[in-house]
């Protein structure tokens, strides 16, 4: 018996790239807060595509959307265990993101002086633990390379 091992994603994957601004860094966060959730990555991805599909691919989209909006979506995309914590816990984390960040991981990201930082930033966002941080920060690298040269 193997073990193995989760897949590995990155932006580039979906087409995104997040040093464009905050389009593909929030769609890539989005990515990434699926992911989170204790199911199968490509459960994730489906959701996700779901999502932006419906044009929920902003933290304005998804807190004005009806929760019994975002329940029928992560169903639709497989999370039927997880749906309604995942639907409420999305749109607290996005209600901050806009109160803290004015909707902005770009700005969140320029507010920070570090990646260690930024990462510490991420995790205070509801449902933002230590899996989600580390998905999404392999991508940041880059932005902060780019900062020292």
């Amino acid at each position: 018996m193997t073990n193995k091992k989760p897949p590995v994603h990155d932006a580039a994957e979906f087409g995104l790239d997040i040093t464009q601004g905050d389009d593909d860094m929030f769609r890539w966060f989005l990515l990434c807060y699926l992911f989170g959730k204790p199911i199968q990555s490509n459960v994730a991805v489906q959701t996700w595509r779901l999502f932006i599909a419906d044009g929920l691919d902003t933290p304005w989209a998804i807190t004005q959307a009806k929760g019994r909006r975002l329940v029928r979506l992560l169903y639709e995309g497989k999370y039927t265990r997880y749906a309604e914590s995942t639907a409420r816990g999305l749109k607290t984390c996005m209600e901050q993101l806009i109160r803290d960040y004015e909707g902005s991981l770009v700005l969140m990201y320029q507010q920070s002086q570090d990646e260690d930082e930024f990462a510490k930033r991420l995790k205070k966002l509801y449902g933002i633990g230590p899996k989600v941080s580390e998905i999404f920060m392999r991508e940041t690298e880059e932005l902060f390379a780019r900062r020292v040269e």
